[in-house]
């Protein structure tokens, strides 16, 4: 009988170490700041789209903003990122513009896709925001072939591929998982796990005790499972694992566990159209866990920050953002003269 090799991690012999309480007190502002930049653009575009102007499927990230931005802030531009139909946090995050993404949700010409992409296709090639889309088990491997041209070419750059917990339950996750670490590729998954697959709840699609990181692991890819609603911890472990991507040592698996606030497609709350897949209770007891509140409560205990500080913060940034949005909605149309443009 042949030897059974049973996989052990400590085998990896991988070293990541970090630490949320070292990042300095100007960054924990910075990061601070920019969540509140995507709350409130996703809050005003959430309760616009409830006008009928916004003629596209859209996927709201209330309370998943830590996620994106912690990860996102450690990147360079020329990083690029890949995401899924819940989008407009890492297009944010990344350095992507409210008034590019809401004129894109109006279908306008000054749409980060010129209008023609809504909400789920989202680009800005020059803050490396390579793609969008809500074929899920598709972008994990476009990554991994971004990574691999970043191989190739000798480069430093990392890619970086977002998706959800539901997507771990598709199979061509696990080839671009094999496909990563046998070539040593510098590839950040960052699975977000928000417990739910549309309305389907985790418990009903995957076995009991089924553990995600056990699952990269088992090809021999560094796994962590952290506070997906810390900005300061995801900042701080991608910080880590980006300076490993960097000094090619291959692909890492980041299971970030957090929660979305609002229905799986739309503006509303699921409790408002009386859906029974989760409790209004379960809804609140995640709410407070809100990440902008975390992040606010962090500053105030260091004394970095006034309480008349993020309240002026918080005013400048949703004015800001409404004033975005308002120019956005009577922006031009995309000309007839270019329907076929793209294509």
């Amino acid at each position: 009988m042949p030897k059974i090799n049973k996989f052990r991690r400590e085998e990896l012999k991988v070293k990541i170490e970090f630490d949320s309480s070292e990042i300095d007190d100007g960054h924990l502002i910075e990061l601070h700041k920019l969540l509140l930049k995507v709350r409130h653009a996703e809050e005003n575009l959430a309760s616009r789209y409830r006008e009928q102007q916004m003629r596209t499927p859209t996927h709201f990230g209330t309370g998943q903003e830590a996620v994106a931005v912690g990860v996102c802030a450690a990147l360079n531009d020329d990083d690029v990122i890949f995401s899924h139909h819940r989008c407009h946090n890492h297009y944010l995050a990344k350095g992507g513009k409210v008034y590019e993404l809401a004129a894109e949700l109006y279908g306008r010409a000054d749409g980060c896709s010129g209008g023609r992409g809504g909400s789920v296709h989202l680009t800005d090639r020059e803050k490396g925001i390579v793609a969008t889309s809500a074929i899920l088990g598709e972008t994990p491997a476009v990554a991994a072939g971004a990574a691999l041209s970043f191989q190739m070419d000798g480069l430093r750059n990392v890619s970086v591929t977002f998706f959800g917990e539901g997507a771990m339950d598709e199979g061509a996750i696990y080839e671009v998982f094999n496909f990563a670490s046998l070539k040593g590729l510098p590839i950040l998954f960052v699975c977000e796990n928000n417990l739910y697959a549309t309305e389907s709840p985790l418990w009903v699609r995957q076995p009991q005790g089924t553990e995600l990181c056990e699952r990269a692991a088992a090809f021999k890819i560094p796994s962590f499972c952290i506070d997906g609603n810390d900005v300061a911890e995801v900042h701080a472990a991608t910080t880590s694992i980006v300076e490993y991507l960097r000094a090619g040592n291959g692909p890492v698996f980041l299971e970030c566990m957090t929660y979305r606030w609002r229905e799986h497609v739309g503006p509303m709350f699921d409790h408002e159209l009386n859906r029974t897949y989760r409790t209004q209770h379960e809804v609140e007891f995640w709410m407070d866990k809100c990440p902008v509140k975390r992040s606010a409560a962090k500053l105030l205990a260091k004394g970095i920050a006034t309480q008349e500080q993020l309240e002026m913060w918080q005013a400048t940034t949703d004015a800001n953002i409404k004033d975005d949005i308002a120019r956005a909605a009577i922006a031009p149309w995309p000309a007839v003269s270019t329907l076929f443009e793209h294509i």
